[in-house]
């Protein structure tokens, strides 16, 4: 069954047919991102932050104050520092392969938002096993399937077929999709998946309610405990981000860590995963772009991110220009996008349809590569075995 949700449904309150998930860990993270005063912390207790072995959740939030501003450059080579010793040289590479671009949700902020005029397309088997040919022959072992939050046009048997596709090219299958439950989730790794990634958008709630106006992303909590779900559901790792810019990028920072730090700490076997997206002009509204949000904001970012979880894969996205791209990889990011086309059908031929966003990065393959052994390191086209 699929709901229409207006703006006048409490985006806080599960729907009838969304599957409840008794955790104590959104409360938890709401709590901490609604106490969090940036300004009360010194120099001092972000010395002491970069003295911990092993960051609190307290130090973490110093980390991302902006007394820690002046010592980015510490950040960086501690943040560097631990992204040697877990991770060595290797910088794991992926594409992400948009499939279809219908959705049932009103986001002021987004391309596909289904109010927003782009061109649709939804992608039929054989044009996903084209796409999925052309990036193979780059290549390329890791691919991350994307759609639209449309459960009527990209259902899950849509979604299970793409994967299953996706299994004869790839050894590593990842979902950007929407959140569904613990039981379709389980049905998606069956069918080959192993990792999905979920965009909380904003943990503010007020703000997250007048940025989804309509849809079954309007439902907070349902959102949220996404990641945990995919988890019950069988799924290797789960992946977390905030759109910085969105709301005040601190907060949302702070609590996606914590986010990710909780959940990890209740299922420890799950692998983990931070993405650092800042809003991007979309189709028909190219003023949207991050505010306050600037480079040296994000880099304070991804550095406390690795400090705080060091074995976290940590994914620098093709939003970002190739400058600074390149940077952050030889820092903390332990994975980049390469070849990236975000139309529907774009790597085989001409887009069928509109894109999300619009990126800033559209090195191929070959040039990430050869960024990476230029700057000593090593390009991994998969370091995982599906089980």
């Amino acid at each position: 069954m699929n709901m229409k949700i207006d703006q006048h449904t409490d985006p806080m309150a599960y729907q009838p047919d969304m599957e409840i998930t008794s955790s104590a860990i959104m409360e938890q993270v709401l709590a901490a991102r609604a106490a969090y005063d940036e300004t009360v912390y010194t120099a001092d207790d972000v010395k002491q932050a970069l003295l911990q072995d092993h960051l609190t959740p307290e130090a973490f939030a110093a980390l991302l104050a902006p007394a820690a501003a002046p010592f980015l450059e510490q950040l960086a080579q501690r943040a560097q520092a631990e992204t040697r010793k877990h991770f060595g040289n290797a910088v794991n590479l992926f594409t992400p392969l948009y499939i279809a671009n219908y959705c049932e949700n009103h986001c002021i902020y987004c391309g596909f938002n289904c109010y927003n005029n782009i061109k649709r397309a939804k992608l039929t088997a054989a044009e996903i096993e084209t796409e999925m040919q052309a990036i193979a022959a780059q290549g390329l072992e890791e691919i991350l399937i994307l759609t639209g939050e449309s459960p009527t046009m990209s259902d899950v048997q849509y979604i299970g077929a793409a994967c299953r596709l996706a299994r004869k090219y790839f050894r590593v299958v990842g979902l950007e999709v929407y959140p569904m439950d613990s039981s379709d989730y389980a049905y998606l790794h069956q069918c080959g998946a192993d990792f999905v990634t979920v965009f909380q958008e904003t943990y503010a709630p007020d703000k997250y309610g007048q940025m989804h106006l309509g849809g079954r992303k309007r439902i907070f909590p349902y959102r949220f405990n996404a990641q945990e779900r995919a988890l019950q559901g069988g799924m290797r790792g789960v992946g977390f981000a905030a759109l910085l810019g969105l709301d005040d990028f601190r907060r949302d920072a702070l609590a996606t860590g914590l986010h990710a730090y909780l959940l990890q700490r209740k299922y420890p076997q799950a692998e983990i995963a931070f993405s650092c997206p800042r809003l991007r002009p979309i189709i028909n509204n190219e003023q949207i772009n991050p505010k306050d949000v600037h480079e040296r904001q994000l880099l304070q970012i991804i550095c406390a991110y690795r400090i705080f979880m060091p074995f976290a894969s940590l994914t620098i996205s093709s939003r970002e220009c190739a400058r600074f791209r390149d940077n952050v990889v030889g820092l903390a990011a332990t994975k980049i996008s390469a070849g990236v086309e975000v139309g529907i059908g774009g790597h085989s031929q001409q887009s069928k349809g509109d894109e999300q966003f619009l990126i800033d990065d559209s090195r191929t393959v070959r040039e990430i590569c050869a960024m990476l052994t230029n700057r000593g390191l090593q390009p991994v086209m998969s370091d995982y075995v599906y089980v």
